[in-house]
C-alpha cells in the first residue's frame, strides 16, 4: 500500500493528484503546518531526515522529492501518463518534469521569503532598511526574473494544450504547483491567458477535484 504523508498547502498535493488519475489506493496521513512559522512539524523528519512533504512510503521503501516521486509513480504504475520513448514528447514532458522545481520554483520562493522580510515583525529602527533591501532586491532581480518565466510559460502554451504537447502528462501535474504558487502570490493573472487557461482545465479535471476532497485544505486551489 501506497502511504503518502501529506502537508496542508504544500506540493504533495499534486502526488494525491497523480494517485488519483491512476486510480490506484492509498492512504493518507496528515500533516499540519505551524500556524506561526508555516513550517512542516518536527514529525514528518521521523520519516525522512529533511522532514519536508511531499513524501510516499511503500513497502520498506521511502521517497521524498515531488519530481522523483511523480518520476517513480507515473514510470511504474502509469504509462499512459509518460510519452512514448523517443519522442519529441517525451523529451519535453522530461524536460518540465524537472523545470518545475529546478528553475520555475526557486524565484517563487524567493519572492515570499523577500515579502517576509518586508513585512514580518521587526524592531522599529530595523524596519526601513529591511524594506528597503527587500524592495531592492524584488525590483531588480525577482520581479524580472518571475516576468521571464512567465512570459517563457505563455509562449510554450501558446502552441499546445499541454506542457509535453497535445496529451496530458504527468509534466503537467509537476508544473501545477508553481503556477498554483504563481496565482496566488506573484502576480500571475489575466494577462497570461494562456496560463490561466490551463490553471482553469487542470482543476476542472474530476480526478483533481477527488484529490482535494482526500487532501483537505490547499488554498491554492482557489487560483485559475
Amino acid at each position: 500500500m501506497i502511504t503518502v504523508h501529506h502537508l496542508n498547502n504544500s506540493r504533495s498535493q499534486r502526488v494525491l493528484w497523480l494517485l488519483e488519475e491512476l486510480g490506484l489506493e492509498y492512504e493518507i496521513k496528515h500533516y499540519e503546518r505551524d500556524p506561526q512559522t508555516l513550517l512542516a512539524p518536527k514529525e514528518l523528519r521521523e520519516v525522512h531526515p529533511l522532514g519536508k512533504s511531499p513524501i510516499i512510503t511503500e513497502g520498506s521503501m521511502t521517497l521524498a522529492e515531488s519530481g522523483a516521486i511523480i518520476d517513480y509513480l507515473a514510470s511504474r504504475y502509469g504509462q499512459q501518463l509518460i510519452p512514448p520513448v523517443d519522442s519529441a514528447e517525451r523529451a519535453r514532458y522530461t524536460y518540465w518534469l524537472h523545470y518545475a522545481e529546478g528553475s520555475a520554483m526557486p524565484p517563487l520562493l524567493l519572492k515570499l521569503v523577500f515579502d517576509r522580510v518586508r513585512t514580518g515583525p521587526m524592531p522599529f529602527f530595523a524596519r526601513p532598511i529591511a524594506r528597503a533591501i527587500s524592495g531592492q532586491v524584488t525590483r531588480v532581480f525577482i520581479q524580472p526574473q518571475l516576468t521571464l518565466h512567465f512570459d517563457y510559460l505563455e509562449n510554450e502554451l501558446s502552441t499546445h494544450e499541454w506542457f509535453a504537447g497535445d496529451t496530458f502528462t504527468a509534466a503537467d501535474i509537476q508544473m501545477s504547483f508553481p503556477l498554483e504558487a504563481a496565482a496566488c502570490r506573484a502576480g500571475l493573472t489575466q494577462n497570461r491567458p494562456k496560463l490561466k487557461a490551463f490553471l482553469e482545465r487542470i482543476h476542472a479535471r474530476p480526478a483533481y477535484q477527488r484529490a482535494l476532497e482526500k487532501g483537505g485544505s490547499y488554498d491554492y486551489a482557489a487560483q485559475g
